[in-house]
């Protein structure tokens, strides 16, 4: 008997709500990774579609790079990928100190 995580789904729910399946995933050689190309492939690793290191060889990603994908959804959710803003999600710390 197969576990749980030995399971491969063969669908999950996008984002939008509507079923998506690993021909939905963003094309293997993506460059440009805007906000809901990285939260459609955290969705997939989340939901069994893909696995963590199926997704980092399919993407050339490093498992950090996606886990902080992974975080910062969780943390602020889409918004939190956003790359060109990222200083507006970052604790109000001075880099700075005069102490």
């Amino acid at each position: 008997m197969q576990s749980q995580m030995d399971r491969k789904v063969n669908r999950i729910i996008g984002l939008d709500g509507q079923p998506m399946t690993i021909h939905d995933l963003p094309p293997k050689d993506t460059k440009r990774w805007v906000i809901r190309r990285k939260a459609e492939v955290v969705a997939a690793v989340r939901g069994g579609l893909i696995s963590l290191d199926d997704a980092c060889r399919r993407y050339t990603l490093s498992v950090e790079e996606f886990l902080s994908w992974q975080k910062a959804i969780d943390k602020h959710g889409l918004p939190g990928l956003r790359t060109t803003r990222i200083q507006d999600y970052r604790p109000n710390e001075s880099v700075y100190k005069n102490d």
